[in-house]
């Protein structure tokens, strides 16, 4: 399964400075909601008061959230500095 094979990822977080952050919003857009599924890492998500949220640490940098969000603006996203973020494994 996709959770099985996502163990062998490894992922340093760079406490403090997140890679990617969703920008205010009241009400999300179609393209910020779809993220909650069409994220192969699950990072993104409903909070209780509807607003989306993001946890970037797990994130594969594979820039998904980018294309999706490109004409709404609804993220920052910027690669993680030297050293920090995913750490391909293979078994």
């Amino acid at each position: 399964e996709v959770e099985e094979k996502l163990f062998f990822n490894r992922y340093l977080v760079d406490s403090g400075r997140p890679h990617i952050e969703v920008r205010p919003h009241e009400v999300p857009s179609k393209a910020l909601l779809s993220m909650t599924k069409l994220c192969p890492a699950g990072c993104y998500s409903l909070n209780d008061n509807g607003q989306v949220e993001v946890a970037p640490d797990g994130c594969l940098e594979c820039g998904t959230c980018r294309i999706v969000c490109a004409k709404t603006a609804d993220i920052v996203w910027e690669y993680p500095r030297g050293g920090f973020g995913v750490l391909f494994k293979f078994g």
